[in-house]
């Protein structure tokens, strides 16, 4: 009896938990695909440094506010990005995973941050406003710091 009791509240306990669990990749795809489909009508949009709005992004206010649009609250600035999140490996990225630069020329870390949308590319907010880059690029690849899984 007693087995039986702990294998009912062991049953239990799984699916209850699974209410609370993150969500299933078929979701997570879901929202990549959506995030990267707001990302996208945003090409254009002039940059405008502490920018979170489509009036005018830097790169942090770009990614903060295309998840904000699918309903994921993120830190505002690259570093506080950076810090979040699951370590992916440059030849595992996935759509919608975060990619990190270090675009300065005097500190150490993290300076830029950029939504992988696929097949190598990035979608950011540049000096030239929000547009696509390859990864290839000599610039990126040579200023590439890591990338992240939310």
């Amino acid at each position: 009896m007693k087995k039986f009791i702990a294998l009912v509240s062991l049953s239990f306990l799984v699916m209850f938990s699974s209410l609370f669990t993150n969500t299933s990749s078929t979701e997570a795809a879901g929202n990549s695909k959506l995030l990267i489909t707001e990302a996208k009508k945003l090409i254009g949009t002039p940059y405008r440094y502490g920018g979170t709005t489509p009036k005018g992004f830097d790169c942090s206010g770009f990614v903060y506010y295309t998840h904000k649009k699918i309903g994921k609250i993120l830190p505002r600035t690259s570093k506080q990005m950076y810090q979040k999140g699951k370590t992916v490996h440059k030849s595992n990225l996935r759509a919608g995973d975060l990619v990190f630069f270090n675009t300065s020329k005097t500190k150490t870390g993290v300076s830029h941050v950029a939504i992988y949308i696929g097949n190598n590319q990035i979608i950011h907010a540049t000096s030239k406003g929000v547009k696509i880059d390859s990864l290839n690029n000599s610039y990126w690849k040579s200023k590439y710091v890591g990338a992240k899984r939310l």
